[in-house]
């Protein structure tokens, strides 16, 4: 085969086994002594009171944030009871099922078994997700919903079944009721399933609303697609608030729920107070501004919970970054650059069978920050990178399957080796274990930005 012949879809066995592993080990990071540090820990002091009050149904607190996160954490009180453990334990729980539906989309949609293992090694030592599956707080029922729901979305893609397109719309409701950050990638699939139905249409424009011959999934129409991708994700999120109205004061009522919508924006734009772990979008794709969620003597020692990306995936993620939306380019405008052998290796043609994907990742990863980049909120943090840096992640992956199709194998080694290291010398401040001293933060604070 040809460095430039595009890859057969279905030339490479499923890696389920790797998944398997890779998740498994995740979760016994995750879970190991998941209820340390056994003090509230940065934006849990907002959440935790939340819950408790969701518990009781005593009246609404934290009411700038949808339900779902708030949920997760009331949910662990009242089944493993309000402790640390309890209070994280189904957080956790669903990060590691966003893990695994972030791979697996990952696969479908690639369906490169080289690719997908590096995916899931880099996404799970990205020590964004790791950390956020280890604090009480909304970010990751957000984020792992969105996961699941593409995961669904690319099983549509492949599969062309009804069920995966109705999965995926319910899954995008879910993460918009964990929060709104991923409202910008959830015109995707909709927007996709239009296209395809628009192309299987040629041209016969009064049949195609409720036309159902051709398109990708089989016997759904434009019509059906709206409503699952369009309708449906409306109806499970505003479903999340079903508790809040059975508030004993202050209930939202059900005929009101459009306009607490309003309310709710409103309340987010109001946090004008500056914080000192405050940054800007163009800060977090450099990895410049790490927030300490925790440092102090507890549970008998110095310990620490750093929120930092991994600086080996995170800085060479970007020019992987470049290269997958080049090579997405020319794939689109099927443009061939006239290069020389040695240079074809080690440079974005368009004419990998992973051109598309790239581009499609790097199109996510510019949605990602695009929500940040024109929101006015004035106070955003680090850990709101957590959705661009997985497409950050997806982009390296590809751009290392490539390089191994055409023979250059050593750079995906390099970089599982550099991920892993980075990820275990990190570790103790990733998972709070005990520290020498009151001054072990030096050991990690690299960067001026980063203390």
């Amino acid at each position: 085969m040809s460095m430039s012949s595009p890859l057969p879809r279905r030339a490479e066995t499923d890696p389920r086994w790797q998944v398997a592993a890779i998740v498994l080990a995740f979760a016994a990071l995750v879970f190991w002594r998941l209820g340390t540090p056994s003090k509230i820990m940065f934006d849990e002091v907002h959440y935790l009171p939340a819950a408790r009050h969701l518990v009781e149904l005593s009246t609404r607190l934290n009411p700038e944030h949808p339900l779902l996160g708030k949920e997760l954490i009331a949910l662990g009180m009242m089944t493993l009871g309000d402790n640390p453990f309890g209070w994280r334990f189904f957080t956790a729980l669903y990060g590691v099922i966003g893990l695994f539906g972030a791979i697996r989309a990952f696969w479908w949609a690639s369906l490169s078994r080289v690719g997908t293992v590096l995916f899931g090694v880099f996404l799970a030592t990205n020590f964004i997700w790791f950390v956020l599956c280890r604090i009480a707080i909304l970010d990751m029922a957000m984020a792992a919903s969105l996961a699941l729901a593409f995961w669904q979305w690319a099983l549509a893609a492949r599969k062309g079944r009804r069920v995966h397109l109705i999965l995926a719309g319910a899954f995008m409701g879910l993460s918009l009721g964990g929060k709104w950050n991923g409202a910008p990638l959830m015109v995707l699939p909709g927007l996709w399933f239009a296209w395809t139905r628009i192309k299987a249409s040629r041209g016969r424009w009064l049949t195609l609303p409720f036309g159902t011959r051709g398109g990708v999934v089989r016997g759904v129409s434009l019509a059906e697609g709206f409503l699952w991708l369009g309708v449906l994700p409306v109806l499970v999120y505003f479903a999340t608030f079903i508790p809040a109205m059975f508030y004993r004061v202050g209930a939202i009522s059900p005929w009101h729920l459009v306009d607490w919508q309003f309310t709710m924006l409103k309340l987010q734009d109001s946090v004008v107070k500056p914080h000192r772990y405050m940054s800007r979008w163009y800060q977090w794709m450099f990895n410049a501004r790490s927030i300490w969620f925790f440092y102090e003597k507890w549970d008998g020692a110095q310990r620490g919970v750093l929120m930092l990306g991994n600086p080996y995936t995170m800085w060479a993620g970007l020019p992987a970054l470049l290269w997958a939306a080049i090579d997405g380019v020319l794939a689109v405008l099927r443009w061939r650059p006239r290069l020389s052998p040695a240079v074809r290796r080690w440079a974005p043609t368009g004419q990998d069978a992973l051109a598309r994907i790239g581009g499609t990742a790097a199109l996510c990863y510019a949605g990602s920050l695009f929500f940040w980049a024109l929101n006015g909120k004035p106070v955003q943090f680090y850990y709101h990178y957590q959705l661009a840096a997985v497409f950050l992640d997806a982009a390296l992956a590809i751009v290392l399957a490539q390089l191994w199709r055409r023979g250059l194998r050593w750079p995906a080694g390099v970089s599982v080796v550099l991920a892993l290291g980075f990820f275990a010398y990190f570790f103790p401040i990733l998972a709070a274990l005990p520290l020498a001293g009151v001054k072990s933060y030096k050991l990690y604070n690299w960067m001026p930005v980063w203390k």
